[in-house]
């Protein structure tokens, strides 16, 4: 038989008790981070299939109806072509992919290729590379969700070498 005294059982009690209290909040933040990596994950599919099937068609086809619905309205455009600076309002890019012979219809070379995606809550950046007629572009696309909707809010590029 073992003999006890009273300071001992207590902390032996308290230390049962930290262990739990540690194992429980360690459990907690396990899942969390998990929630947290499925979420973005789900994000990170969902502007995917923005980018492949709305944005890379619309600008392919040149079809305004395929990309005005990811944009959100007071989107605005920057950047620089061939050195000179580029800044357009949405309306103005829109016209101008609506009055333009689109990729599809040129004949020339076009890919649309995600090179990244990064999810922070409800805002997102994706880093894209679109090649049409003879252009190279790396485009920096931001993203807010909006009434659970994935929308592009700010449109940077600039075209580089190949």
């Amino acid at each position: 038989m073992v003999a006890w005294e009273p300071g001992t059982i207590l902390i032996n009690l308290k230390t049962l008790l930290f262990t739990a209290f540690l194992s429980c909040t360690l459990l907690a933040l396990k899942a969390q981070n998990l929630k947290k990596m499925e979420t973005n994950q789900q994000d990170s599919s969902a502007i995917t299939q923005v980018l492949e099937n709305y944005y890379f068609k619309g600008i392919y086809e040149g079809n305004i109806n395929t990309l005005k619905p990811i944009y959100h309205p007071g989107t605005l455009l920057f950047g620089d072509v061939k050195g000179q600076p580029y800044a357009k309002t949405l309306d103005e890019y829109l016209d101008g992919v609506a009055h333009r012979q689109s990729p599809k219809d040129s004949g020339k070379p076009f890919k649309g290729t995600i090179i990244s995606i990064n999810v922070v809550n409800s805002i997102a950046l994706a880093m894209v590379h679109v090649k049409m007629y003879d252009f190279n572009y790396d485009e920096f696309l931001s993203f807010h969700k909006i009434d659970n909707r994935w929308l592009i809010v700010n449109k940077m590029i600039s075209d580089v070498a190949e």
